[in-house]
């Protein structure tokens, strides 16, 4: 049987962006575009820093049927042989009785308030950084297109995947 560690995270992406660095001349102030329209959405993400395959999906909201929803995609992408070690947090979402576990999946809570423990957060950060900020989203619709088109160019790039999310301290478990 073989065994996989993924962690799992959702971020939340909206118009209310994030301002990052930028390179500019000495002594000059780059433009940088912040909006103060309040339409957003979620990006629920799941990688495997072993392999590098992600499974995502674009949510309005945060709730149990989402989780549901996300665990019914990656019951689609994740081959059942294998048996998945999914680590997450204690949102009060993914604690509920509710959520519906794919028989597959073995999960595992981090301790609470401990997001340097999960390697997608670095995922969430570099969307951020390249893709999502400095940038304006003139209504929901761009902004599920933005996020679909970062989705496309980082993580289903196994390779690229594997390097953003790699955990020094899973492979030192695996060796």
């Amino acid at each position: 049987m073989t065994v996989q560690v993924w962690f799992q995270d959702e971020a939340r992406f909206g118009q209310q962006g994030t301002l990052t660095r930028q390179w500019a001349l000495r002594g000059t102030r780059p433009t940088a575009w912040r909006q103060t329209q309040y339409d957003y959405l979620y990006v629920f993400g799941a990688a495997c820093p072993q392999t590098g395959q992600t499974v995502g999906l674009l949510a309005p909201y945060l709730n149990t049927d989402t989780v549901n929803a996300f665990f019914q995609q990656f019951e689609k992408e994740v081959d059942p042989r294998i048996q998945v070690f999914l680590i997450w947090d204690q949102a009060g979402f993914h604690t509920s009785d509710k959520v519906r576990i794919p028989p597959n999946v073995t999960l595992v809570s981090l301790p609470p308030y401990s997001p340097q423990l999960n390697p997608i957060e670095k995922l969430w950060q570099y969307l951020r950084q390249h893709y999502w900020s400095n940038r304006v989203y003139d209504n929901y619709d761009q902004l599920r297109q933005a996020a679909n088109d970062a989705w496309k160019r980082v993580c289903l790039k196994p390779k690229k995947g594997k390097s953003i999310c790699r955990a020094t301290y899973l492979k030192r478990a695996f060796s």
